[in-house]
């Protein structure tokens, strides 16, 4: 017989054992097994089964899997796929042509093999269980060649973040609540004005709104692809917030939009003309209207805290903005000139906490911006800096983030993983704070803790830039998978030639590939880079505290010649 359609809500617990197709399953034991074969599968990806096999013929969306197999912890979608992947192997099924688990494209999959309680008795060949229709043969819908270049993406998708960790790493923030949490994302706002001088406000006023958003327990953030690309978009969001922004001479001009991404209708639009100075008020005027439109209730203390202003001073804030687009270029001149502005925020607002924390940051890289820094001075004014912004406002994630970084190159690594714990628990979607625990766990010698943390921070930052495929590249160089390390180097080489870590771990990989030549060539564009380069000298500095991780990158570049 088909298995319970009560276990669907819940009001029953599943069997223990039960035939699928020509496997017999053993939840308890977590075996899989047909004639003399036996396969054993990891917990998670038989929790996974046994939902799809509980409602076997219909479509199990990625939100009901999150809600029933992780409940209570956070998690990107790379933990669906890879038990789904696991689950491939071990039943042998092809995910071109399956006979078991189908991909739903945008929803979820869906068991299409028949699916019977009583294992007492083998099933003859074809025979569907009792009850259960089977569907059309999966090949007869691959004949359609939509359909099937769809297919091919997807498995190539699949290829391309296959990581295949032992466990998925699950960070606990307790209860996440029953329903699944609605999915928003701010696309980068477009600047009607002159690109050099309103670019930043626009990019400011979007990222705020972005992070005014991610305080809401109810929501969670993806970030968009970032400016520059030729569609800015955010996959997997349901909800779309846009706008423009034009600034002239004391007029702010703002143009927004909601969109409800799967029906492609407009929730709510609305244009302010406002004086400048009425910058906060405008925000906190949007907030409120966009968590009224959204699914989903606010208190009104909930709604005080999302309106919540960093700074009271405009001028403070303008100057903030502009200090973080210079950062952002992560040159010398560049910091330099972050760092004033970050001073002259601070001279107008002494209490404005994330222009403490930007101040921290330019330290916590002047050092490897510039060899002649004195690093221990630099990394102890950088905490300094970052200490007193966590003491004026302990409720903002980016303010523990810049803590975190200082303690990362400090080589306090406990301390950096405690720092951005806590900023994920203000702002699970935060994106940053997923990438930068994934690169410490590759330092401390985890990397296959990384590589899941590092896949969530870019689904929740499609658009980010080239430091993602750089940690994700080097955790894939130490756990040994050498084709998805030169996949994910050269991308952020392609993102960001001029950036010294990327090429030295690139040579790396090239030489683990046997393309020692390649490699040599690598070498020659990092003393391009970095005139006198040495490896030693390099890794004196370097946040790599794993002594055998240390040892096999000294060795692969000794064959590239540094």
């Amino acid at each position: 017989m088909v298995l319970d359609q009560g276990l669907n809500a819940g009001t029953a617990s599943p069997p223990r054992r039960f035939r699928m197709g020509e496997w017999w399953v053993d939840s308890a034991t977590n075996e899989l097994g047909r004639g003399g074969e036996t396969v054993r599968i990891e917990p998670k990806a038989m929790e996974v089964l046994v939902l799809l096999a509980g409602r076997a013929g219909r479509v199990v969306t990625r939100e009901e899997l999150f809600a029933a197999v992780w409940p209570g912890v956070v998690v990107g979608d790379e933990a669906i796929t890879q038990s789904v992947i696991k689950l491939r192997r071990a039943l042998g099924d092809n995910p071109r042509d399956p006979s078991y688990i189908e991909t739903i494209s945008k929803r979820g999959y869906r068991l299409i093999a028949s699916v019977q309680q009583d294992i007492s008795a083998p099933l003859a060949p074809g025979q569907a269980a009792s009850g259960m229709p089977r569907p059309p043969p999966a090949h007869g819908r691959n004949r359609v060649v939509l359909v099937g270049g769809v297919l091919m993406a997807m498995l190539a998708a699949a290829y391309f973040v296959q990581s295949n960790p032992e466990s998925v790493v699950d960070i606990e923030f307790g209860d996440r609540g029953q329903s699944a949490p609605i999915t928003v994302t701010v696309l980068p706002f477009e600047s009607s004005g002159a690109e050099g001088e309103q670019a930043y406000l626009a990019r400011g006023i979007s990222n705020d709104l972005m992070t005014d958003l991610s305080r809401h327990p109810g929501l969670r953030l993806i970030e968009a692809s970032g400016p520059g690309t030729a569609s800015p978009s955010a996959p997997g969001a349901r909800y779309v917030v846009s706008g423009s922004v034009q600034r002239l001479s004391d007029t702010l001009r703002i143009n927004i939009r909601l969109i409800d991404a799967e029906t492609k209708q407009q929730l709510w639009s609305a244009r302010f003309e406002r004086p400048f100075g009425d910058l906060f008020t405008v925000q906190d005027e949007i907030i409120r209207k966009l968590t009224d439109v959204l699914p989903g209730q606010l208190s009104d203390a909930a709604r005080e805290r999302l309106a919540k202003r960093y700074t009271s001073s405009l001028e403070a804030y303008d100057h903030f903005l502009r200090g973080q687009a210079l950062f952002l270029v992560r040159q010398p001149r560049q910091n330099e000139e972050a760092r004033e502005r970050y001073r002259m925020a601070l001279e107008l607002d002494p209490k404005f906490a994330r222009a403490y924390a930007g101040l921290a940051m330019t330290y916590a890289i002047d050092f490897r911006l510039r060899e002649s820094g004195d690093r221990d001075a630099a990394l102890t004014r950088a905490f300094e800096l970052a200490e007193t912004a966590r003491l004026i406002d302990p409720d903002i994630p980016e303010v523990h983030w810049a803590l975190g970084f200082v303690h990362t190159q400090n080589r306090r690594h406990e301390e950096a993983l405690r720092s951005l714990r806590r900023a994920i628990e203000l702002n699970r979607s935060f994106a940053d704070g997923y990438a930068l625990m994934g690169g410490i766990y590759t330092y401390i010698g985890e990397p296959a803790k990384a590589i899941p943390l590092v896949r969530t921070a870019m689904q929740l930052n499609p658009g980010s830039g080239y430091l993602y495929f750089l940690v994700l590249g080097r955790a894939y160089l130490f756990e040994n998978d050498i084709e998805q390390a030169l996949i994910n180097l050269r991308e952020a080489v392609t993102r960001n030639p001029a950036d010294l870590e990327t090429r030295v771990f690139l040579a790396a990989a090239m030489v683990a590939a046997g393309n020692v030549g390649a490699a040599e060539w690598e070498a020659e564009e990092i003393r391009s880079l970095a005139g006198g380069f040495e490896l030693r000298r390099w890794l004196q500095t370097y946040p790599l505290t794993h002594a055998r991780h240390t040892e096999k990158l000294v060795g692969l570049l000794a064959q590239a010649g540094l």
